[in-house]
């Protein structure tokens, strides 16, 4: 997949559309829409959640006071419909753990990696979760195929070749189609509890790079990052030398960044990785200042002397403390139950973060 393409076209139809005159609106049309508008927002903030959607009025609105060019509300209005719509397809299975999973578009059935990623994902499944690819050809349809229909999600994107949706997805409700990748890309990370990475081309490494980002600099919650090759396969571990002799050796990422991912060559491993990362970790929130790491199982006043002994670097200040729910967690009453590990956190040390988390995952019962 070639996200330069979606790029040029984009940028093509912008320069198509901002070919046309430009439209300018006297002041006085402006505050008449804006008059008319303030009576819908104010009954808008009645609803639940009114208030939101009412800002996403007002800010439309914005675009005809700042004289707006035709292609650029093209742009937002087909971005707020694709992901409105996505949203709407994901909302019944919220409750449900998803695993993402990338690879090449090119692999062939016969191939050691697409059975490998069919394995994979039908272990997931097994295990309760459901599995989102691009549903696509390849590894995509591998994933597919593995899991299933049923517990199956497919995010397609529409390119000129190349992309065509996998026999397994096609027709099914939970196959979402997305004209720009940023949008396709926002539903995957928003809705995954996990990133499995098979080997792939540049839009596999894009795929990868990006999650790795967005964890890394604390703009995605931590999530089990898994590069799965197959057995006996070298694929990651070429790629990890480069990102350990030009990264790493350069000082362009830390050393605790290696551990948000796991390399593997067994589906097994892979698939206990995932499972591990939420045998006592369950979900993470913050509330100003502080960081709210749910868990399944309360440390004990030992184990907080040791947690406070090997990670008060990330600390900026305070104590390491157990907590009920936070005021700030008041719209999540099913979670009330869960014990949490509250602190100050830096929010700089991602990679040092999931070491913590492993390290609750590690804790005996």
């Amino acid at each position: 997949m070639k996200e330069a393409d979606a790029l040029d076209s984009i940028v093509n139809e912008q320069s198509q559309e901002t070919a046309e005159p430009a439209v300018h609106l006297g002041r006085a049309d402006v505050e008449e829409v804006h008059k008319l508008a303030a009576k819908l927002i104010d009954k808008l903030n009645e609803l639940p959640q009114g208030d939101m959607v009412g800002e996403i009025v007002a800010n439309g609105l914005k675009l005809l006071r700042d004289n707006t060019n035709r292609g650029d509300i093209k742009l937002i209005n087909k971005s707020l419909k694709e992901l409105r719509y996505a949203l709407k397809v994901f909302a019944p299975y919220r409750d449900v753990r998803k695993i993402s999973i990338f690879g090449s578009a090119r692999t062939k059935e016969d191939q050691l990696d697409y059975i490998a990623a069919a394995d994979f994902a039908r272990k997931m499944v097994e295990h309760g979760w459901m599995v989102t690819t691009g549903a696509g050809g390849g590894i995509m349809a591998a994933g597919h195929g593995g899991a299933g229909a049923k517990p199956s999600f497919g995010l397609a994107i529409r390119l000129p070749f190349e992309q065509h949706t996998n026999e397994f997805i096609a027709g099914d409700k939970k196959l979402i189609n997305f004209k720009y990748f940023f949008t396709r890309k926002l539903m995957f990370v928003r809705s995954s509890h996990a990133v499995a990475i098979f080997p792939g081309g540049f839009g596999t490494m894009d795929e990868g790079f990006e999650v790795l980002t967005l964890v890394q600099t604390g703009k995605s919650v931590p999530t089990p990052i898994i590069f799965v090759d197959k057995p006996g396969g070298k694929f990651w571990d070429a790629w990890q030398d480069y990102v350990k002799d030009h990264l790493l050796a350069r000082g362009l990422i830390s050393t605790h960044d290696l551990a948000l991912y796991k390399i593997t060559d067994n589906i097994d491993e892979a698939v206990e990785e995932v499972r591990h990362f939420f045998s006592n970790y369950h979900s993470v929130r913050y509330s100003r200042e502080d960081i709210i790491i749910r868990l399944n199982r309360q440390p004990t006043d030992a184990q907080l002397a040791e947690i406070t002994e090997k990670f008060s670097d990330i600390k900026v200040k305070g104590d390491f403390r157990v907590s009920g729910p936070l005021p700030v967690e008041k719209d999540e009453p099913t979670l009330a139950e869960l014990p949490r590990l509250v602190f100050t956190f830096n929010r700089r040390d991602h990679g040092k973060l999931r070491m913590l988390i492993n390290h609750l995952n590690d804790l005996p019962a």
